[in-house]
């Protein structure tokens, strides 16, 4: 399987997110799409979930995948 996509850091490892970019979407739109999306999630409800943003995501076409986050290195 052949796709782009983009890591969604956290302070925290364990809520890293990875998502797939849609396909029309060009490489140098995409952060500013997303922290876009994000913003306007946090901005209509404070006490929002990831969840919110995955859905608000999914409606602009991205979709959120499944990763094994590796050992970290001593």
């Amino acid at each position: 399987m052949d796709c782009r996509i983009m890591v969604l850091p956290s302070r925290d490892p364990a809520k890293l997110r990875v998502v797939k970019i849609p396909a029309d979407m060009e490489e140098q739109e995409v952060y500013r799409y997303t922290t876009g999306v994000i913003a306007a999630v946090e901005e209509a409800d404070a006490d929002y979930e990831w969840e919110d943003i995955e859905d608000a995501l999914e409606q602009h076409g991205f979709e959120t995948l499944e990763f094994v986050l590796g050992p970290t290195i001593d």
